[in-house]
């Protein structure tokens, strides 16, 4: 059990490895490309874009550092292992991509209080070309990464997901801004960014909430529940159940059981019952990290 357990761990960790490293080539190109862009074709909302892009490229490092940490063994300080280091990796994500979102909805918001627009150049064609290139890579690194996050059950590799979809949005944003500053109207360039700014927060928000929701110990949804009982009672020898406790750490998920067994048995085949309890539902869940199996002797009939 131990060695399919550290098996599974150990893909987790190379199927993260992977498609981080993926998106991160990938995101300093296109930033690289969409800085270039917006400088030489004058976007102000380019450049508002390319910064996220280049974020996305820190918050992926942030990812697999968590992941990494994450998947540490447990120790004598941690005894329940790290998994939660997880989710204190998506948080700092979403904090990233709030001040990031912040500082663009900023200068959007200057340039467009400032009431004078003779000063802001039409956007050239380049940009218009990189907020397309932008929007479709952006959505396939979405559902790449995405793919991949629901696979091996990652909330730090989902946080990630979306931040390319937010990226993708926001160069959606981009392209109405820019084509709309090429058509005769130069602030539609600043409103795009400001629009980009709404998309980053919202990201960012949801984000934090799914991680501090997982932070936060519960238990797990009853469709689940009821497979984990419908699996204990399957053993003949359990009477039934007197208690089916579940919560869940990080994306692991820790079960506490009492089960009913006849009240004659000998210690030993009592032991062994839960024993088989304990292994059924270990083989039928890879998310169950731990599960504690307690015997209650059925009563007496008189």
């Amino acid at each position: 059990m131990e060695k399919n357990r550290i098996a599974l761990e150990n893909d987790f960790q190379k199927t993260a490895n992977r498609v981080s490293a993926v998106t991160i080539a990938g995101n300093i190109l296109l930033s690289i490309f969409k800085l270039f862009a917006g400088i030489f074709a004058h976007s102000s909302a380019m450049i508002s874009d390319a910064v996220h892009s280049a974020s996305d490229v820190f918050s992926t490092i942030v990812v697999i550092i968590g992941i990494k940490l994450a998947s540490k063994e447990s120790d004598r300080e941690h005894p329940y292992g790290h998994e939660r280091l997880e989710c204190v990796a998506a948080i700092i994500l979403a904090m990233v991509l709030f001040v990031t979102g912040l500082g663009i909805g900023a200068s959007a918001l200057q340039d467009i209080l400032r009431g004078d627009y003779s000063n802001l150049e039409t956007p050239g064609i380049l940009a218009l070309i990189a907020a397309i290139v932008s929007i479709v890579l952006k959505e396939m690194m979405f559902w790449y990464t995405r793919f991949y996050a629901k696979k091996i059950d990652s909330s730090a590799l989902m946080a990630d997901a979306w931040h390319h979809r937010s990226d993708a949005f926001s160069s959606i944003g981009a392209l109405i801004g820019i084509g709309g500053a090429r058509l005769g109207f130069p602030v539609m360039d600043s409103i795009a960014s400001l629009v980009i700014f709404v998309f980053i927060v919202k990201a960012a928000c949801d984000i934090f909430r799914d991680a501090i929701d997982k932070m936060v110990d519960h238990s797990c949804d009853e469709e689940t529940e009821k497979q984990i009982r419908d699996c204990v009672l399957r053993n003949e020898n359990v009477l039934g159940l007197d208690l089916l406790q579940t919560r869940i750490f990080g994306n692991k998920i820790y079960v506490d059981i009492e089960i009913i067994v006849d009240g004659s048995y000998p210690l030993w085949k009592a032991h062994k019952i839960a024993e088989a309890v304990h292994d059924d539902i270990e083989q039928s869940f890879p998310k169950i990290k731990h599960i504690m199996v307690h015997v209650n002797p059925a009563e007496a009939k008189e």
